[in-house]
């Protein structure tokens, strides 16, 4: 493990040495990337270089403990120091688990009522709100993209975008479905009701490059014909482009020219390719909503809200906290830490084997 950190920490070096060099300081794509990977090993160097430091103090107390004038001072030292040691040990391997790839990836947050009418709608714009507000503490922008409100509050469906600094890995947990036991505001005999909301955060599909192979493409140029098979002119400017890949197909004869007329095929190219592309993206988020949200059913639950107990229960990790007045303004930072620490144990409990 430490000759892994070792090469990442030479990496790390020669990361801050490219950073400061004027020309990929003019390169800004460049610069960009580079920066991103050096913040993606700043927090396992500093760890590492903390680690080094106890390791070093440790090796001086037990040099300490042959003096009989410092034995007792070194041995409380030592008992700190091996502490923290331990901890930062800890900190290094989840540090050093590989990471999601879509971690800082801003996401679509939807929000569909399930069971329970009109009261799951109302804890649907609950849930927004809730949502929102965490967005607003953390500095994230909430761009609403499609709602459909219900006729007493709240919302049959809300999709919102959700942009900043690693929203994918402080949401990924949300996934799922939440539920609600309260008294509706209409409930003249005070009876508790249990409605569920269906919450689903699906990373953002970035933006495609559609970078063609020359290699994979067949051009066939040929005289453009206009109606009645008369020929538009007598030289060779339609241009058919066969993607061989894809199989797609395009031609353009509406130019006289060929060079124009290739220009325009290879954008109705790439426009297919990237369509085609994006259709196989949406059908992977449609499968992975599905897997996400479940039914809607009040069964099928990861999270129950219990007002009258003023009490939120995540039923994956057993944690249960009496602040829900808290948690639905937005106070949701040590339920989405406590969940990541549960997962990033579980990871390292599975890489042990």
């Amino acid at each position: 493990m430490l000759d892994k950190i070792e090469e990442l920490e030479r990496r790390f070096q020669e990361l801050e040495a490219l950073l400061s060099d004027p020309a990929v300081i003019a390169n800004q794509p460049e610069f960009r990337k580079l920066s991103r990977e050096h913040a993606d090993l700043s927090p396992l160097v500093d760890a590492y270089r903390r680690y080094r430091r106890v390791e070093e103090e440790i090796e001086a107390n037990r040099e300490l403990l042959a003096d009989p004038e410092m034995k007792e001072m070194a041995e409380e030292e030592l008992v700190a120091l091996e502490e923290e040691m331990e901890r930062l040990d800890g900190e290094i391997k989840i540090l050093l688990l590989p990471k999601d790839p879509n971690d800082s990836r801003n996401v679509i947050l939807e929000i569909r009522a399930g069971t329970g009418g009109d009261e799951s709608a109302l804890f649907a714009g609950d849930l927004f709100r809730m949502y929102s507000r965490f967005a607003e503490k953390n500095r994230w922008r909430v761009e609403m993209i499609s709602a459909n409100e219900s006729e007493r509050g709240g919302f049959k469906e809300v999709i919102a975008s959700v942009e900043g600094q690693d929203v994918y890995a402080k949401l990924k947990f949300e996934s799922g479905t939440h539920r609600v036991q309260r008294v509706p505001e209409t409930e003249a005999q005070g009876r508790i009701h249990t409605s569920a909301c269906t919450v689903a955060i699906l990373p953002e599909a970035e933006d495609i490059e559609i970078d063609i192979n020359p290699a994979d493409l067949k051009i066939d140029v040929y005289r453009a014909s206009g109606a009645g098979g008369q020929h538009v002119n007598k030289t060779e400017s339609a241009v058919r482009i066969t993607h061989l890949p894809t199989g797609i197909v395009v031609e353009c004869q509406d130019e006289r020219s060929q060079i124009k007329n290739r220009a325009k095929a290879m954008k109705v190219l790439k426009t297919r390719i990237l369509d085609g592309l994006q259709q196989e993206q949406n059908a992977k988020m449609a499968a992975d909503r599905k897997s996400q949200v479940g039914s809607g059913d009040r069964s099928e639950r990861i999270r129950t809200y219990n007002f009258p107990q003023g009490r939120m229960t995540d039923h994956r990790i057993g944690l249960t906290l009496y602040k829900l007045e808290m948690i639905m303004q937005g106070e949701i930072g040590e339920i989405a830490d406590a969940l990541r620490t549960h997962y990033q144990m579980e990871a390292l409990q599975e890489q042990a084997g």
